[in-house]
């Protein structure tokens, strides 16, 4: 053993012609056979031992060295067995330091996670809590039981937008997050809003009557006084116009009288100064709005979100930009009155019968109906505050879903504000608890907001986004918006972006509905999602600005009066919006349905944050293009047809059919990309993931102005570059419209077909994937 050291020590100090020769011979099997080593100091011993020759000096002349197989000498095996307990060393240490690396490389199924006193640090992946657990424990967490003390704890009789009590109630939500462990910080912008006048009134007065002073009052009204004839016009929509048109009924300078209900305020205000109308008085009808004869309405008609005195960017202090105004502003006067107020005018008007179903009052209106409408409406300026919390992320931090609610309220806003802040607020508390105390790790962070000025139109929620819009388009995947999530509880209606689609029937069909009678799919689609439970995302929801402006994927749900969408909540908007009315309203089932709001929101957020891809349908999107662009490919040949002149044959849809067929490529390759991925890959399920969040934000038209046209997505939004507008056009072109020009429509054309193709271009991925046939 002395012997074997002193080798050793003289292979590793690099003693003189210390050298360890080698030689392994493998026969034709493939065995080995011969595995001999010699050290270069014993071969000279072993030569002078064996009588080969006494020349020691013979190895500078001797051919390269051929090993002879070992004696089998106590020593000649000592060294043969210290040398191979050397190399098994060496090759364990290397072999061992190699499998750590490779323990130690992030995968989307493995973890290494340190958790310090504030903040969890993520060193890998975050470990996969099995998706049947999560909804478990947010099942045990959210109880109708938890939502009486939380509604008395937000309900505030008067907490207006900017008003001591709303700050009041921020406050209070804030503190709550900070209970939660939550990382919490408020967002101030100064805004200014339209309210009523502080001295005087506004004022009604039909045919030198007695005037009339209603209290409630339309936001962004223009102010002034004017005197028209009157015209009912039922309840303002476009159809409801087009019947007068068809009468021949001259509609400029007249003051509409049109019913609350079925579009937004905005909406009637808007199609009314269209036609030329003056003024525009909008009241609550007693088939709608029953047994509330003396109602106050209150509501905005800006046509548009946020606020219209800072378009297309934030309301902050001190920001030196120049005057200037929406384009959503009205130009002509609005004012709500009573139920009583109008019937003492309706019953009054001569001139035509009204169409079929218009009412019993029925009659439209002449000339001599004269009336006089004043709107003295002050503009103020109100510091809002949105307050945050946030639960992060193990694995995308910096990628989040964000839940909000809108706080204000005209009045007590019990099913305006009170339930979705409620909502709010228990939803934090239970997916906190979750990460805390039952060990569930979010791959992605969830953000927690409470909206202030959301009755002028979502004001908070929008100059939010516009102060953040370039890092939120890229890192908020979703919104689901909490507003008016309890109204009744006949029906169950769902507002989202298609690319939701998918989520929100796979969550329907998980949540079960009230009193446990199976699940909200079986209750309310009753086999048919599509046509029973998704209705339209509109502009007066909180929801549309994330998804038209933004390009944020978005949803907004909620239990309703009644299965139709025409039935709606009546105190919405009015001073009498109280638990006792939602109570009546949902057959004392409030806190019943809060609980089952709450699960529904959360199980989309949890699903959302949980698995390695976004629960989100690329190809949804392919069949509403392509029955889009049909539907312009029929409309082009009838114009080409009938107006060749306004529309030559060398106007061409390949291009835009193209673009469409890239789409539909771009989509079924991306789904063939997951099918074929490794999972366990953390980029590549974030390059997955980045190009799932591109398809929403690339159908912005980046040919418009923000500011000018702020809802721009081409398929979902409103202004002159979307594919609905571009239908509208051929129709003005067909009938051969004097407004419609072919020049712009080519322009627009043009524009909308290569948004596509740049959409299809993002969801392929890498610049060398292209489908760009264009």
């Amino acid at each position: 053993m002395d012997q074997a050291r002193s080798t050793i020590s003289k292979i590793f100090n690099g003693e003189p012609h210390s050298y360890t020769r080698f030689n392994l011979t493998q026969n034709m099997e493939g065995d080995n056979s011969q595995v001999e080593m010699k050290l270069s100091s014993d071969i000279d011993e072993e030569v002078g031992e064996n009588g080969v020759g006494d020349n020691r000096n013979h190895n500078s002349n001797r051919k390269p060295y051929v090993a002879q197989k070992l004696g089998r000498t106590p020593k000649n095996l000592c060294f043969m067995a210290a040398a191979t307990l050397l190399i098994f060393i060496i090759g364990y240490l290397l072999g061992y330091l190699v499998h750590r690396k490779k323990d130690l490389a992030p995968t989307c199924a493995a973890s290494v996670v340190r958790l310090d006193e504030e903040v969890a640090h993520e060193t890998g992946a975050a470990s996969l809590m099995d998706w049947d657990d999560v909804k478990k424990l947010l099942s045990h967490k959210v109880t109708a039981a938890n939502f009486e003390p939380v509604f008395r704890e937000f309900s505030s009789a008067n907490h207006r937008a900017g008003s001591p009590e709303d700050d009041a109630l921020g406050n209070k939500v804030i503190q709550k997050f900070k209970e939660y462990g939550m990382k919490t910080w408020t967002d101030e912008h100064f805004v200014k809003v339209q309210d009523r006048p502080t001295s005087g009134s506004n004022r009604v007065v039909f045919k030198n009557g007695n005037a009339m002073h209603p209290e409630g009052f339309l936001s962004y009204s223009a102010t002034g006084q004017v005197t028209g004839a009157a015209l009912y016009a039922y309840y303002g929509q476009e159809s409801d116009l087009s019947l007068l048109q068809d009468r021949s009924i001259n509609m400029t300078g007249r003051v509409m009288l049109v019913r609350a209900g079925r579009i937004s305020l905005a909406e009637k205000v808007a199609n009314a100064a269209k036609m030329g109308a003056s003024a525009v008085l909008i009241y609550p009808d007693a088939t709608d709005y029953m047994n509330l004869d003396s109602i106050q309405l209150f509501g905005h008609v800006h046509m548009g979100s946020g606020d219209p005195y800072t378009p297309g960017f934030p309301s902050f202090n001190h920001t030196q930009f120049p005057p200037v105004q929406s384009s959503g502003l009205p130009k002509i006067l609005a004012q709500t009155i009573t139920t009583n107020m109008a019937a003492s005018i309706l019953k009054q008007l001569g001139g035509q019968d009204g169409p079929t179903g218009w009412g019993v009052l029925n009659k439209l209106g002449e000339e001599s109906d004269q009336i006089t409408v004043e709107v003295n409406n002050i503009l103020t300026e109100k510091k809002i505050n949105n307050v945050f919390g946030v639960i992060k992320g193990f694995v995308d931090a910096d990628r989040y879903v964000v839940i909000g609610a809108q706080r204000d309220a005209w009045g007590p806003g019990f099913a305006a504000s009170t339930v979705g802040t409620s909502v709010l607020v228990e939803l934090a508390r239970s997916i906190s608890d979750m990460v805390k105390n039952d060990g569930f790790k979010p791959r992605r962070s969830i953000v927690f907001a409470s909206w202030s000025a959301g009755e002028y139109g979502s004001v908070g929620a929008t100059e939010w986004l516009e102060g953040y819009v370039s890092s939120l388009s890229m890192k908020a995947f979703s919104y689901i918006n909490l507003d008016g999530v309890v109204t009744g509880q006949k029906g169950f209606k769902v507002a989202a972006s298609p690319l939701m689609h998918s989520l929100i029937e796979s969550t329907l069909n998980e949540v079960n509905s009230p009193n446990n009678a199976g699940t909200l799919f079986s209750r309310f689609a009753k086999g048919n999602f599509e046509s029973e439970v998704l209705v339209p995302l509109k502009l007066d929801n909180a929801a549309y600005p994330f998804l038209t402006f933004s390009g944020i994927p978005s949803v907004s749900f909620g239990f309703t009066s009644d299965k139709s969408p025409s039935q709606f909540y009546t105190f919405f908007g009015t001073e009498l919006d109280t638990w006792d009315k939602l109570n009546l309203a949902t057959g004392n089932q409030v806190s019943q349905l809060a609980e089952i709001a709450t699960r529904f929101a959360g199980h989309m957020a949890l699903r959302l944050v949980h698995d390695h891809l976004l629960r989100m349908d690329v190809m949804k999107y392919d069949k509403i293009i392509r029955t889009r662009v049909a539907q312009i490919n029929g409309k082009v040949k009838a114009v080409q047809r009938l107006q060749p002149k306004r529309l030559p044959k060398d106007l061409t849809m390949q291009w835009l059919m193209s673009a469409s067929g890239s789409y539909s490529r771009a989509s079924r390759n991306l789904a063939t990309d997951i099918q074929n991925s490794d999972l366990e890959d953390i980029e590549m399920c974030r390059i997955i993931n980045d190009r799932i969040m591109a398809v929403e934000r690339n159908f912005l038209s980046p040919f418009v102005s923000p500011r000018e046209n702020p809802f721009r997505h081409i398929l979902l939004g409103s202004g002159s570059h979307s594919l609905e507008a571009l239908s509208v056009h051929l129709d003005a072109l067909r009938t051969d419209n004097p407004e419609a020009d072919a020049n712009l429509f080519r322009n627009q054309f043009a524009l909308a077909t290569w948004t596509i193709q740049g959409c299809a271009n993002s969801l392929a991925g890498d610049v060398w994937s292209l489908d760009n046939e264009i």
